[in-house]
Protein backbone atom coordinates (compact mmCIF):
# COMPACT_ATOMS: atom_id res chain seq x y z
CA UNK A 1 0.00 0.00 0.00
CA UNK A 2 2.73 2.46 1.05
CA UNK A 3 4.80 1.50 -1.99
CA UNK A 4 1.82 2.17 -4.27
CA UNK A 5 1.26 5.62 -2.69
CA UNK A 6 4.94 6.54 -3.15
CA UNK A 7 4.84 5.49 -6.81
CA UNK A 8 1.80 7.74 -7.33
CA UNK A 9 3.67 10.81 -6.00
CA UNK A 10 5.67 13.15 -8.21
CA UNK A 11 9.46 13.35 -7.66
CA UNK A 12 9.09 16.81 -6.10
CA UNK A 13 6.51 15.54 -3.60
CA UNK A 14 8.75 12.57 -2.72
CA UNK A 15 11.61 15.02 -2.15
CA UNK A 16 9.52 17.19 0.20
CA UNK A 17 8.05 14.17 2.00
CA UNK A 18 11.47 12.54 2.36
CA UNK A 19 13.00 15.60 4.00
CA UNK A 20 9.99 15.87 6.32
CA UNK A 21 10.31 12.21 7.39
CA UNK A 22 14.05 12.57 8.08
CA UNK A 23 13.37 15.70 10.17
CA UNK A 24 10.64 13.99 12.21
CA UNK A 25 12.83 10.94 12.82
CA UNK A 26 15.67 13.20 13.93
CA UNK A 27 13.34 15.15 16.23
CA UNK A 28 12.19 11.92 17.91
CA UNK A 29 15.81 10.83 18.50
CA UNK A 30 16.85 14.25 19.85
CA UNK A 31 13.90 14.31 22.24
CA UNK A 32 15.07 11.09 23.95
CA UNK A 33 16.71 11.41 27.40
CA UNK A 34 19.88 9.71 26.06
CA UNK A 35 20.36 12.63 23.64
CA UNK A 36 21.01 15.21 26.39
CA UNK A 37 23.86 15.75 28.85
CA UNK A 38 21.45 16.05 31.79
CA UNK A 39 19.48 12.90 30.91
CA UNK A 40 16.26 14.93 30.79
CA UNK A 41 14.34 15.23 27.53
CA UNK A 42 14.13 18.59 25.83
CA UNK A 43 10.73 19.67 24.49
CA UNK A 44 9.67 18.11 21.21
CA UNK A 45 9.40 21.58 19.66
CA UNK A 46 13.05 22.32 20.52
CA UNK A 47 14.03 18.89 19.18
CA UNK A 48 12.05 19.54 15.99
CA UNK A 49 13.68 22.96 15.58
CA UNK A 50 17.16 21.46 16.04
CA UNK A 51 16.47 18.56 13.67
CA UNK A 52 15.10 20.93 11.01
CA UNK A 53 18.13 23.21 11.42
CA UNK A 54 20.46 20.20 11.00
CA UNK A 55 18.70 18.57 8.02
CA UNK A 56 18.24 21.96 6.34
CA UNK A 57 21.94 22.67 7.10
CA UNK A 58 21.09 26.00 8.70
CA UNK A 59 22.77 26.15 12.12
CA UNK A 60 20.24 28.25 14.02
CA UNK A 61 19.84 26.85 17.55
CA UNK A 62 17.36 27.39 20.37
CA UNK A 63 19.50 25.36 22.78
CA UNK A 64 23.29 25.30 22.80
CA UNK A 65 24.59 22.21 21.00
CA UNK A 66 27.68 21.57 23.14
CA UNK A 67 26.14 22.05 26.59
CA UNK A 68 22.69 20.54 25.88
CA UNK A 69 23.34 17.40 23.86
CA UNK A 70 25.30 14.29 24.77
CA UNK A 71 27.70 12.56 22.40
CA UNK A 72 24.72 10.51 21.15
CA UNK A 73 22.72 13.69 20.50
CA UNK A 74 25.65 15.35 18.74
CA UNK A 75 26.09 12.19 16.65
CA UNK A 76 22.43 12.38 15.60
CA UNK A 77 22.89 16.04 14.63
CA UNK A 78 26.01 15.15 12.63
CA UNK A 79 24.15 12.39 10.77
CA UNK A 80 21.23 14.74 10.04
CA UNK A 81 23.65 17.36 8.70
CA UNK A 82 25.23 14.82 6.33
CA UNK A 83 21.83 13.52 5.20
CA UNK A 84 20.53 17.05 4.68
CA UNK A 85 23.62 18.30 2.89
CA UNK A 86 23.84 15.47 0.36
CA UNK A 87 20.14 14.59 0.26
CA UNK A 88 18.44 11.51 1.67
CA UNK A 89 17.97 10.01 -1.80
CA UNK A 90 21.74 10.07 -2.37
CA UNK A 91 22.26 7.77 0.59
CA UNK A 92 19.29 5.61 -0.39
CA UNK A 93 20.64 5.05 -3.89
CA UNK A 94 24.18 4.41 -2.66
CA UNK A 95 22.86 1.84 -0.17
CA UNK A 96 20.90 0.14 -2.96
CA UNK A 97 24.03 0.05 -5.15
CA UNK A 98 25.96 -1.48 -2.24
CA UNK A 99 23.32 -4.22 -1.98
CA UNK A 100 23.50 -4.80 -5.73
CA UNK A 101 19.96 -3.60 -6.44
CA UNK A 102 18.88 -1.87 -9.65
CA UNK A 103 18.04 1.84 -9.47
CA UNK A 104 14.59 2.43 -10.91
CA UNK A 105 13.41 5.35 -13.03
CA UNK A 106 11.43 6.84 -10.13
CA UNK A 107 14.52 7.00 -7.91
CA UNK A 108 16.53 8.49 -10.78
CA UNK A 109 13.89 11.19 -11.28
CA UNK A 110 13.98 12.10 -7.59
CA UNK A 111 17.78 12.32 -7.80
CA UNK A 112 17.35 14.46 -10.90
CA UNK A 113 15.20 16.93 -8.91
CA UNK A 114 17.57 16.76 -5.94
CA UNK A 115 20.64 17.68 -8.01
CA UNK A 116 18.60 19.98 -10.31
CA UNK A 117 19.71 18.13 -13.43
CA UNK A 118 17.96 18.41 -16.80
CA UNK A 119 18.68 14.82 -17.90
CA UNK A 120 18.43 11.37 -16.30
CA UNK A 121 21.50 10.13 -18.11
CA UNK A 122 24.48 9.71 -15.79
CA UNK A 123 22.54 10.62 -12.62
CA UNK A 124 23.63 7.50 -10.70
CA UNK A 125 27.25 8.03 -11.72
CA UNK A 126 26.95 11.64 -10.51
CA UNK A 127 25.64 10.37 -7.16
CA UNK A 128 28.65 8.10 -6.73
CA UNK A 129 31.00 10.95 -7.62
CA UNK A 130 29.23 13.23 -5.11
CA UNK A 131 29.91 10.76 -2.31
CA UNK A 132 33.57 10.42 -3.35
CA UNK A 133 34.05 14.21 -3.42
CA UNK A 134 32.35 14.54 -0.04
CA UNK A 135 34.47 11.89 1.66
CA UNK A 136 37.73 13.23 0.22
CA UNK A 137 37.05 16.90 1.06
CA UNK A 138 35.78 16.14 4.56
CA UNK A 139 38.77 13.85 5.23
CA UNK A 140 41.17 16.63 4.22
CA UNK A 141 39.25 18.98 6.51
CA UNK A 142 39.54 16.54 9.43
CA UNK A 143 43.30 16.21 8.86
CA UNK A 144 43.91 19.97 8.75
CA UNK A 145 41.72 20.79 11.75
CA UNK A 146 43.25 17.96 13.82
CA UNK A 147 46.69 19.58 13.38
CA UNK A 148 45.50 22.34 15.70
CA UNK A 149 43.00 20.54 17.91
CA UNK A 150 44.74 17.22 18.67
CA UNK A 151 47.69 18.95 20.43
CA UNK A 152 45.20 21.22 22.21
CA UNK A 153 42.73 18.59 23.48
CA UNK A 154 44.26 15.18 22.82
CA UNK A 155 43.51 12.53 20.21
CA UNK A 156 39.97 11.64 21.24
CA UNK A 157 38.43 15.11 21.61
CA UNK A 158 40.68 16.67 18.96
CA UNK A 159 39.69 14.20 16.23
CA UNK A 160 36.04 14.30 17.28
CA UNK A 161 35.96 18.11 17.05
CA UNK A 162 37.80 17.99 13.72
CA UNK A 163 35.28 15.48 12.30
CA UNK A 164 32.22 17.37 13.58
CA UNK A 165 33.33 20.77 12.29
CA UNK A 166 34.62 19.40 8.98
CA UNK A 167 31.24 17.80 8.21
CA UNK A 168 29.38 20.87 9.49
CA UNK A 169 31.51 23.24 7.40
CA UNK A 170 31.45 21.27 4.13
CA UNK A 171 27.67 20.93 4.37
CA UNK A 172 27.35 24.66 5.18
CA UNK A 173 25.54 23.77 8.41
CA UNK A 174 27.16 26.18 10.86
CA UNK A 175 26.80 23.93 13.94
CA UNK A 176 29.75 24.16 16.34
CA UNK A 177 30.76 22.67 19.70
CA UNK A 178 32.29 25.75 21.35
CA UNK A 179 29.27 26.76 23.41
CA UNK A 180 30.84 25.17 26.51
CA UNK A 181 33.40 27.97 26.50
CA UNK A 182 31.10 30.85 25.58
CA UNK A 183 27.47 30.30 24.55
CA UNK A 184 26.84 30.78 20.84
CA UNK A 185 30.41 32.05 20.30
CA UNK A 186 31.14 29.95 17.19
CA UNK A 187 34.80 30.36 16.14
CA UNK A 188 35.53 33.77 17.73
CA UNK A 189 38.52 32.43 19.69
CA UNK A 190 40.20 31.54 16.36
CA UNK A 191 39.71 34.94 14.72
CA UNK A 192 43.45 35.28 14.07
CA UNK A 193 44.21 31.60 13.40
CA UNK A 194 44.73 31.12 9.64
CA UNK A 195 44.78 27.30 9.83
CA UNK A 196 41.34 27.05 11.44
CA UNK A 197 39.62 29.94 9.67
CA UNK A 198 40.97 29.20 6.19
CA UNK A 199 40.26 25.46 6.53
CA UNK A 200 36.67 26.06 7.66
CA UNK A 201 36.21 28.73 4.98
CA UNK A 202 37.70 26.46 2.30
CA UNK A 203 35.33 23.66 3.27
CA UNK A 204 32.14 25.71 3.06
CA UNK A 205 33.24 27.55 -0.09
CA UNK A 206 33.85 24.20 -1.85
CA UNK A 207 30.55 22.84 -0.54
CA UNK A 208 28.79 26.01 -1.68
CA UNK A 209 30.06 25.77 -5.26
CA UNK A 210 27.79 22.81 -5.92
CA UNK A 211 28.47 19.24 -7.01
CA UNK A 212 27.69 20.03 -10.65
CA UNK A 213 30.45 22.66 -10.71
CA UNK A 214 32.89 20.33 -8.94
CA UNK A 215 32.24 17.46 -11.38
CA UNK A 216 32.52 19.86 -14.32
CA UNK A 217 35.91 21.09 -13.05
CA UNK A 218 37.10 17.51 -12.55
CA UNK A 219 36.01 16.50 -16.07
CA UNK A 220 37.72 19.56 -17.58
CA UNK A 221 40.91 18.72 -15.70
CA UNK A 222 40.81 15.15 -17.03
CA UNK A 223 39.92 16.22 -20.57
CA UNK A 224 42.08 19.25 -21.29
CA UNK A 225 40.22 20.34 -24.43
CA UNK A 226 36.80 20.31 -22.76
CA UNK A 227 35.20 23.70 -22.05
CA UNK A 228 33.53 24.71 -18.82
CA UNK A 229 29.73 24.89 -18.98
CA UNK A 230 27.98 28.26 -18.78
CA UNK A 231 26.61 27.25 -15.37
CA UNK A 232 30.12 26.71 -14.00
CA UNK A 233 31.34 30.00 -15.43
CA UNK A 234 28.45 31.93 -13.87
CA UNK A 235 28.91 30.23 -10.48
CA UNK A 236 32.67 30.82 -10.37
CA UNK A 237 32.37 34.43 -11.58
CA UNK A 238 29.50 35.28 -9.25
CA UNK A 239 31.15 33.55 -6.28
CA UNK A 240 34.44 35.37 -6.86
CA UNK A 241 32.77 38.79 -7.11
CA UNK A 242 30.63 38.19 -4.00
CA UNK A 243 33.65 37.01 -1.97
CA UNK A 244 35.63 40.14 -2.90
CA UNK A 245 32.70 42.48 -2.28
CA UNK A 246 31.83 40.84 1.05
CA UNK A 247 35.43 40.91 2.30
CA UNK A 248 36.12 44.53 1.30
CA UNK A 249 32.76 45.76 2.62
CA UNK A 250 33.23 44.21 6.06
CA UNK A 251 36.86 45.41 6.20
CA UNK A 252 36.03 49.03 5.36
CA UNK A 253 32.88 49.34 7.49
CA UNK A 254 34.22 47.54 10.58
CA UNK A 255 37.86 48.77 10.46
CA UNK A 256 37.47 51.16 13.41
CA UNK A 257 34.69 49.30 15.29
CA UNK A 258 36.10 48.71 18.81
CA UNK A 259 33.84 45.67 19.28
CA UNK A 260 34.93 43.84 16.14
CA UNK A 261 38.07 44.73 14.11
CA UNK A 262 39.62 47.78 15.80
CA UNK A 263 41.74 45.81 18.32
CA UNK A 264 43.11 43.36 15.73
CA UNK A 265 46.36 43.64 13.74
CA UNK A 266 46.02 44.51 10.04
CA UNK A 267 46.64 40.88 9.00
CA UNK A 268 44.03 39.60 11.48
CA UNK A 269 41.61 42.29 10.27
CA UNK A 270 42.00 41.04 6.71
CA UNK A 271 41.58 37.40 7.79
CA UNK A 272 38.53 38.16 9.92
CA UNK A 273 36.96 40.30 7.17
CA UNK A 274 37.50 37.53 4.61
CA UNK A 275 35.93 34.91 6.86
CA UNK A 276 33.02 37.16 7.80
CA UNK A 277 32.53 38.15 4.18
CA UNK A 278 32.23 34.58 2.89
CA UNK A 279 30.39 32.90 5.78
CA UNK A 280 27.02 34.60 5.04
CA UNK A 281 26.96 32.59 1.79
CA UNK A 282 25.02 30.02 3.93
CA UNK A 283 27.86 28.72 6.17
CA UNK A 284 26.75 30.29 9.48
CA UNK A 285 30.07 30.25 11.34
CA UNK A 286 31.45 33.51 12.66
CA UNK A 287 34.70 34.81 14.14
CA UNK A 288 33.24 38.25 14.96
CA UNK A 289 30.24 39.10 17.12
CA UNK A 290 27.49 39.86 14.59
CA UNK A 291 25.34 41.64 17.18
CA UNK A 292 28.11 44.22 17.77
CA UNK A 293 28.66 44.98 14.09
CA UNK A 294 27.53 48.29 12.62
CA UNK A 295 24.06 48.28 11.00
CA UNK A 296 25.65 48.73 7.56
CA UNK A 297 27.63 45.49 8.00
CA UNK A 298 24.53 43.65 9.21
CA UNK A 299 22.65 44.80 6.12
CA UNK A 300 25.51 43.69 3.84
CA UNK A 301 25.45 40.28 5.54
CA UNK A 302 21.68 40.04 4.99
CA UNK A 303 22.12 40.69 1.26
CA UNK A 304 24.82 38.02 1.03
CA UNK A 305 22.62 35.55 2.95
CA UNK A 306 19.74 36.25 0.57
CA UNK A 307 21.87 35.39 -2.47
CA UNK A 308 23.41 32.27 -0.89
CA UNK A 309 25.43 29.56 -2.63
CA UNK A 310 25.21 27.72 -5.97
CA UNK A 311 22.48 25.31 -7.17
CA UNK A 312 22.91 21.59 -6.30
CA UNK A 313 25.23 22.59 -3.45
CA UNK A 314 25.05 22.11 0.30
CA UNK A 315 24.10 25.79 0.67
CA UNK A 316 20.86 27.73 0.43
CA UNK A 317 19.65 31.18 -0.62
CA UNK A 318 18.11 32.10 -3.95
CA UNK A 319 21.40 30.84 -5.50
CA UNK A 320 24.22 32.70 -7.21
CA UNK A 321 23.06 31.87 -10.74
CA UNK A 322 19.53 33.14 -9.99
CA UNK A 323 20.94 36.45 -8.77
CA UNK A 324 23.30 36.75 -11.75
CA UNK A 325 20.53 35.99 -14.27
CA UNK A 326 18.23 38.60 -12.68
CA UNK A 327 21.02 41.20 -12.92
CA UNK A 328 21.77 40.23 -16.52
CA UNK A 329 18.07 40.48 -17.41
CA UNK A 330 17.88 43.97 -15.88
CA UNK A 331 21.05 45.03 -17.72
CA UNK A 332 19.68 43.70 -21.03
CA UNK A 333 16.47 45.68 -20.50
CA UNK A 334 18.44 48.85 -19.72
CA UNK A 335 20.44 48.39 -22.92
CA UNK A 336 17.27 47.77 -24.92
CA UNK A 337 18.18 44.18 -25.82
CA UNK A 338 15.52 41.48 -26.09
CA UNK A 339 17.93 38.59 -25.34
CA UNK A 340 19.88 37.93 -22.13
CA UNK A 341 23.40 37.11 -23.29
CA UNK A 342 26.56 36.30 -21.35
CA UNK A 343 29.81 34.53 -22.33
CA UNK A 344 28.50 34.52 -25.93
CA UNK A 345 25.55 32.35 -24.89
CA UNK A 346 21.86 33.29 -24.87
CA UNK A 347 19.93 32.35 -21.73
CA UNK A 348 16.44 30.95 -22.52
CA UNK A 349 13.59 33.24 -21.48
CA UNK A 350 12.07 30.37 -19.45
CA UNK A 351 15.14 30.40 -17.18
CA UNK A 352 14.91 34.19 -16.87
CA UNK A 353 11.25 33.86 -15.81
CA UNK A 354 12.18 31.13 -13.33
CA UNK A 355 14.97 33.25 -11.83
CA UNK A 356 12.61 36.22 -11.44
CA UNK A 357 9.96 33.95 -9.90
CA UNK A 358 12.42 32.49 -7.38
CA UNK A 359 13.56 36.03 -6.50
CA UNK A 360 9.99 37.30 -5.95
CA UNK A 361 8.72 34.19 -4.11
CA UNK A 362 11.74 34.16 -1.75
CA UNK A 363 11.37 37.88 -1.07
CA UNK A 364 7.64 37.41 -0.39
CA UNK A 365 8.36 34.59 2.08
CA UNK A 366 10.94 36.72 3.91
CA UNK A 367 8.69 39.79 4.12
CA UNK A 368 5.68 37.75 5.31
CA UNK A 369 7.55 35.82 8.02
CA UNK A 370 9.38 38.98 9.16
CA UNK A 371 6.09 40.81 9.70
CA UNK A 372 4.69 37.84 11.63
CA UNK A 373 7.87 37.56 13.72
CA UNK A 374 7.79 41.22 14.76
CA UNK A 375 4.25 40.56 16.03
CA UNK A 376 4.89 37.26 17.85
CA UNK A 377 8.29 38.22 19.33
CA UNK A 378 7.69 41.95 19.97
CA UNK A 379 11.10 42.72 18.52
CA UNK A 380 12.57 45.31 16.17
CA UNK A 381 12.45 45.03 12.38
CA UNK A 382 16.21 44.61 11.88
CA UNK A 383 16.50 41.77 14.38
CA UNK A 384 13.48 39.92 12.98
CA UNK A 385 14.53 40.45 9.35
CA UNK A 386 18.09 39.23 10.01
CA UNK A 387 16.79 36.04 11.63
CA UNK A 388 14.31 35.34 8.83
CA UNK A 389 16.83 35.95 6.04
CA UNK A 390 19.27 33.69 7.88
CA UNK A 391 16.64 30.93 8.15
CA UNK A 392 15.45 31.33 4.56
CA UNK A 393 19.02 31.27 3.24
CA UNK A 394 19.83 28.31 5.57
CA UNK A 395 22.75 30.33 6.95
CA UNK A 396 22.49 30.08 10.72
CA UNK A 397 23.86 33.51 11.67
CA UNK A 398 21.88 35.26 14.37
CA UNK A 399 21.46 38.51 16.28
CA UNK A 400 20.68 36.32 19.32
CA UNK A 401 16.93 36.33 18.72
CA UNK A 402 16.60 32.58 18.04
CA UNK A 403 17.35 31.42 21.65
CA UNK A 404 14.61 33.81 22.86
CA UNK A 405 11.89 32.73 20.40
CA UNK A 406 8.38 31.99 21.62
CA UNK A 407 6.81 28.64 20.58
CA UNK A 408 5.02 30.36 17.68
CA UNK A 409 8.26 32.06 16.65
CA UNK A 410 10.03 28.68 16.63
CA UNK A 411 7.34 27.27 14.35
CA UNK A 412 7.70 30.20 11.95
CA UNK A 413 11.49 29.88 11.75
CA UNK A 414 11.24 26.07 11.45
CA UNK A 415 8.94 26.41 8.44
CA UNK A 416 11.21 29.09 6.94
CA UNK A 417 14.27 26.83 7.24
CA UNK A 418 12.37 23.96 5.60
CA UNK A 419 11.16 26.17 2.74
CA UNK A 420 14.61 27.69 2.35
CA UNK A 421 16.38 24.32 2.06
CA UNK A 422 13.99 22.91 -0.52
CA UNK A 423 13.52 26.26 -2.21
CA UNK A 424 10.23 28.19 -1.95
CA UNK A 425 9.48 27.56 -5.62
CA UNK A 426 10.15 23.81 -5.31
CA UNK A 427 7.92 23.65 -2.23
CA UNK A 428 5.16 25.54 -4.04
CA UNK A 429 5.42 23.26 -7.09
CA UNK A 430 5.24 20.16 -4.88
CA UNK A 431 2.26 21.29 -2.80
CA UNK A 432 0.18 23.14 -5.39
CA UNK A 433 -2.10 21.54 -7.93
CA UNK A 434 -0.64 22.39 -11.34
CA UNK A 435 -3.04 23.79 -13.90
CA UNK A 436 -3.19 22.18 -17.31
CA UNK A 437 -1.46 24.07 -20.09
CA UNK A 438 -3.73 26.78 -21.47
CA UNK A 439 -4.23 26.40 -25.22
CA UNK A 440 -5.88 29.81 -25.68
CA UNK A 441 -3.70 32.85 -26.39
CA UNK A 442 -5.28 36.20 -25.52
CA UNK A 443 -4.85 39.54 -27.33
CA UNK A 444 -1.82 41.57 -26.28
CA UNK A 445 -2.07 44.96 -24.55
CA UNK A 446 0.70 46.93 -22.82
CA UNK A 447 0.01 48.61 -19.44
CA UNK A 448 2.27 51.44 -18.25
CA UNK A 449 5.26 50.53 -16.05
CA UNK A 450 7.63 52.59 -13.91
Amino acid sequence: MAKRIIHSLSPLKILVLGFAVVILAGAVLLSLPIATESGESISFLDALFTATSAVCVTGLVVVDTATTFSTFGEGVILLLIQLGGLGFMTFGVLFAIFLGKRIGVKSRRVLQESFQQRHLQGIVRLTQLVLTITLVVEAVGVFLLSIRWVPEWGWSKGLYYALFHSVSAFNNAGFDLFGDEKPFSSLSKYVGDPLITLTIAGLFIIGGLGFVVMTDLIQCYKTRNRRLSLHTKLVLTGTGILIMMGTLSILLVEWANPRTLAHLSWSDKLLASFFQGVTPRTAGFNTLDIAHMYPASQFIIMMLMFVGAAPSSTGGGIKVTTFVIVLLAAWSMIRGQSDVVTYRRRIPYQLVYRALTVFVVSLTLIVTVTILLTITEHTGLTRALFEVVSASGTVGMSLNLTPELTPLGKVLITFTMFAGRLGPLTLAYALAKRDKQVLIRYPEESPLTG
